[in-house]
């Protein structure tokens, strides 16, 4: 859809009104020959080169064969314009629908890669996160089994420099853990190895506790 115009002088009155006698009948001529030209020279190009620095020889190529083919009527065509350079509605719309069907699988193929992405993100992270948990749980437990350890070391020698006063010692922290709850209630025997430190009289040594039963923890 090529909207044009033409400029034209009459340059021979005479044959101009010999040939054609008056101006509307040449317009109707050039219009003819005009669109006679178009299809000839605009056929023969791709409608980006009428969008292009190209136009400006396109457009003088059509008024070049104008002008040839106006001369025997009298006038001089000056020049030849190309206004608005169109494809049909139908045309355009196809473009368009076809410009927006892979724009859409442009976006499809971005959006998956970058689903990819995140996933590979996401797996590495989780892998890290595994690695990191495993030798933090790893670290723990070789601390913990040295605390341990030195725990031990430290009651086994301070039960070795004092073995009475270890016994007493772990008995209290035993009435502490187990009287700690404001409702407990006990029914012990007065005379029960859990109590034996409470029968002892100043100045005198703790009764040994029974061999089957545990000194308390």
């Amino acid at each position: 859809m090529i909207d044009t115009y033409t400029r034209y002088r009459i340059v021979d009155p005479l044959l101009f009104y010999q040939t054609v006698g008056s101006e509307d009948a040449i317009r109707m001529r050039l219009t003819s020959m005009v669109s006679s030209s178009l299809r000839q020279v605009v056929g023969k190009v791709p409608l980006s080169a009428l969008l292009s620095v190209q136009r400006a020889e396109i457009m003088h190529r059509i008024r070049d064969d104008v002008r040839g083919a106006a001369k025997p009527f009298g006038i001089d065509v000056v020049d030849t314009r190309i206004r608005r350079a169109d494809l049909p509605t139908q045309n355009s719309e196809a473009i368009y629908a076809r410009m927006n069907s892979e724009r859409q699988q442009q976006a499809a193929l971005y959006r998956g890669e970058g689903s990819q992405a995140a996933q590979t993100v996401h797996a590495n992270a989780d892998r890290e996160v595994t690695v990191i948990l495993a030798e933090a749980q790893r670290d723990a437990q070789t601390l913990r089994g040295e605390g341990d350890a030195t725990a031990t070391a430290i009651y086994a020698k301070a039960y070795g420099q004092d073995a009475d006063f270890f016994a007493f010692y772990r008995s209290l922290e035993a009435y502490r853990d187990a009287l700690a709850g404001h409702n407990t209630t006990f029914v012990l025997s007065p005379d029960s190895s859990f109590f034996r430190f409470f029968n002892v009289q100043p100045g005198t040594a703790a009764p040994a506790a029974p061999a089957s039963t545990p000194a308390p923890h």
